[in-house]
């Protein structure tokens, strides 16, 4: 899979291969930030210095990634203020080789990504490229009887696959309120609300087609 410049978490066995890619497509005059524990676990006083580093003033984007084969729940817990509300500027980016050692509070604040999977996406029956209030309206209609927890991963899908057609102008605004739609769901939203609103806001946000 393409990997996209969003604060995420990359579960992967590859961290250099993982942060090769990241640095590729890591907009130009980004700042990139690496702290790895490829044969240790992350400590405590590493993720104090992550949270230092965040809190640092910047007029760039900073992408700050943390790879890392373990974070106890200890350290997790200490980042997630920071990852729930980051810094202006700053994205998080998590790289690990296991998903189920994450914890639900993670998992809520920030999409998961497998890069080693081969699992295949989720189809929604959306075009995003030319995506339209009927097509909109009836999708939401199939998604009544959705339960919060079943809806989180075609919420994430729904996210995905907009930001890789590139038909939505996406901006900070426009991603904080998709990045909390999953929140909203993991605090027992109800899913056909949470779904209508995302999906009305990437209407809002439909690129203008140059006649």
């Amino acid at each position: 899979m393409r990997i996209e410049p969003i604060s995420q978490v990359l579960i992967t066995q590859d961290f250099n291969g993982a942060i090769e890619k990241l640095k590729e497509v890591v907009p130009e005059g980004s700042g990139f930030e690496l702290f790895i524990k490829e044969d240790e676990s992350f400590k405590v006083s590493d993720a104090n210095e992550v949270i230092a580093k965040a809190y640092l003033s910047s007029v760039e984007k900073i992408f700050i990634c943390l790879a890392s084969n373990q974070f106890s729940d200890v350290v997790q817990n200490r980042l997630l203020k920071v990852i729930e509300e980051p810094p202006k500027n700053k994205e998080f980016i998590l790289i690990t080789p296991s998903k189920s050692a994450l914890l639900p509070t993670i998992k809520s604040r920030l999409p998961v990504n497998s890069l080693d999977s081969n699992e295949s996406s989720i189809e929604l029956n959306l075009n995003f490229k030319n995506l339209t209030l009927d097509e909109v309206y009836s999708f939401i209609q199939e998604q009544k009887r959705l339960k919060p927890k079943d809806a989180m991963p075609i919420v994430e899908q729904i996210i995905k696959d907009a930001i890789k057609s590139d038909a939505f102008n996406l901006d900070e605004a426009t991603l904080e309120l998709l990045g909390n739609a999953r929140v909203a769901l993991d605090l027992g939203s109800p899913a056909d609300f949470v779904i209508t609103t995302v999906l009305l806001k990437l209407l809002a946000k439909k690129r203008r087609r140059v006649k």
